[in-house]
């Protein structure tokens, strides 16, 4: 079908900028838990900030992308006086948020317990504000189909926010030591892990000046009729959103509370910098979704727009099966990202990527309610799973430490997942092929044990043995979807 070429054409585009993105920036992973070991609690608390950070970014948005893209494909809107109802009404409450957080900095800091430093969080309530503005200029990049520009300026910021963190935890500190009055203009040892924050302000501030082209040109306009419409709509989204990345945060934001005071900036560490290597399965969501959201309403009135959603639920499922056993063949090689004394809790990958895998499937998922406008039914499946979640961690985290965060994640996630489909199916009826897709999960499922039977061996041979299982799962998938691959007659 042209329309999934089309997909799968932006999709790569936007996901090689999310993964290799993802990749560079895991390089920060290896870098932070170098200079700050496991027992210092640095990552930790690099850990906890950005958590916060996620679920801000969710609120000071308000589900306005989502909503951008529904009313600028509506025939009755002009997407110019939506674009610009959007930016000022989305730039307005970031520039209020910023207000009230450093006017009332001191009691904030306290109870996220950052008393000490309460410039960490007057820092990334900044960074959060720009992010949530310039989500609106990135949709719109997305809207006009610019995936080159927005891949670009993804890119642009991993790229210097690599390079200062290098220059700031690596060239500085190894300076300062032979030269302290000369590099102490510029650098303090004393900073640590702060540096981490100041630096990913500066590196989103900068972002901000490349979108003059999109920020100018045009007459801005404040339509209060047509903002109160989207209200109306991106409200449940909101919700929604709250409760999916309560979802992805709140093991993170929690965990300081429910562990051991003593430990818990240690084992949240261990927990964070362990999952960074299960995050695979984000880069493909996430990539996927950039592609997928306006995709789902430009294609909404089309005849065969329901095979055409089936069809991409089977293959986002069968790609990440595949990520899925990729990771666990080669996690003996992936483990080096991390620094040894974080990989204990190497445990907690498999079970994350599962969890991650149920959260793309419910994000697939969840266009039904959204191409009705019923977006509230959203907000109720991602309420009772982000329920689900926060009664495992409780429950189970002061017993269980972090394993438990992990196995909260896919109670969540599957909560969400299956209550969204099974409405669905009620609502807006979409025949997915069930039998395809829990035949590949199986398969998966059965490769996956076997990996575990295996007997200890060398990180080569063990990665060659494992390669056998990726070829398996992918001679399955040639033989089933009957693809043809290439000849060299055929070429």
């Amino acid at each position: 079908m042209p329309s999934l070429k089309s997909l799968a054409k932006e999709t790569a585009i936007y996901g090689m900028s999310s993964i290799i993105g993802r990749f560079l920036n895991y390089l920060l992973v290896p870098l932070y838990t170098a200079k700050l070991s496991a027992e210092s609690g640095g990552y930790g608390v690099i850990t906890n900030m950005y958590s916060y950070v996620a679920l801000l970014f969710v609120i000071l948005t308000y589900g306005m992308e989502t909503t951008f893209f529904r009313f600028s494909n509506k025939p009755e809107e002009d997407p110019a006086r939506v674009y610009s109802t959007t930016l000022i009404a989305v730039g307005g409450t970031s520039l209020l948020f910023v207000a009230l957080v450093i006017l009332f900095l001191s009691p904030i800091s306290s109870a996220m317990g950052y008393a000490a430093h309460p410039e960490y969080v007057a820092v990334m309530a900044a960074c959060v504000a720009i992010d949530a503005f310039q989500a609106i200029p990135f949709a719109y990049l997305r809207y006009k189909k610019k995936a080159i520009k927005f891949a670009s300026l993804k890119m642009l910021f991993i790229v210097m926010n690599i390079g200062l963190n290098l220059l700031y935890f690596v060239v500085f500190p190894a300076l300062y030591k032979d030269y302290p009055d000369a590099i102490g203009c510029i650098y303090s040892p004393t900073v640590g892990v702060g540096y981490a924050f100041f630096l990913n302000l500066a590196c989103t501030a900068s972002i901000t000046f490349f979108f003059w082209r999109e920020l100018t040109g045009f007459r801005y306009v404040f339509d209060r009729a047509l903002l109160r419409r989207m209200l109306r709509y991106s409200m449940p989204i909101l919700l929604l959103g709250i409760a999916g990345i309560l979802n992805q945060t709140a093991d993170k934001i929690l965990f300081p509370f429910l562990c051991s005071a003593d430990n818990a900036s240690r084992e949240l560490g261990i927990y964070g910098a362990a999952s960074k290597i299960a995050m695979i399965m984000a880069m493909i969501t996430q990539a996927f979704r950039y592609a997928y959201e306006p995709f789902v309403f430009s294609k909404s009135n089309d005849r065969d727009s329901r095979e055409t959603y089936a069809l991409a639920m089977k293959y986002f499922i069968i790609f990440t099966l595949l990520a899925f056993l990729a990771v666990i063949a080669y996690l003996d090689i992936l483990k080096y990202l991390i620094a040894p004394d974080y990989w204990s809790g190497l445990q907690v990958v498999a079970i994350v990527m599962v969890a991650e895998i149920m959260m793309g499937i419910y994000f697939n998922l969840s266009f039904w309610y959204k191409l009705i406008d019923k977006t509230m039914w959203g907000a109720l499946f991602s309420g009772i799973g982000c329920a689900v979640l926060i009664a495992v961690n409780v429950i189970f985290v002061p017993r269980y430490g972090y394993i438990a965060c992990a196995w909260a994640g896919c109670a969540g996630y599957g909560t969400a997942m299956l209550l969204s489909y099974f409405v669905g199916q009620r609502k807006y009826p979409i025949d997915y092929p069930l039998r395809s897709i829990f035949g590949y999960t199986l398969l998966a499922a059965a490769i996956f044990a076997g990996y575990q039977l295996l007997p200890p061996m060398g990180i080569i041979t063990g990665a060659v043995v494992k390669t056998i299982g990726i070829a398996i799962f992918l001679a399955a998938i040639v033989r089933t979807e009957r693809l043809h691959l290439p000849t060299r007659n055929s070429r």
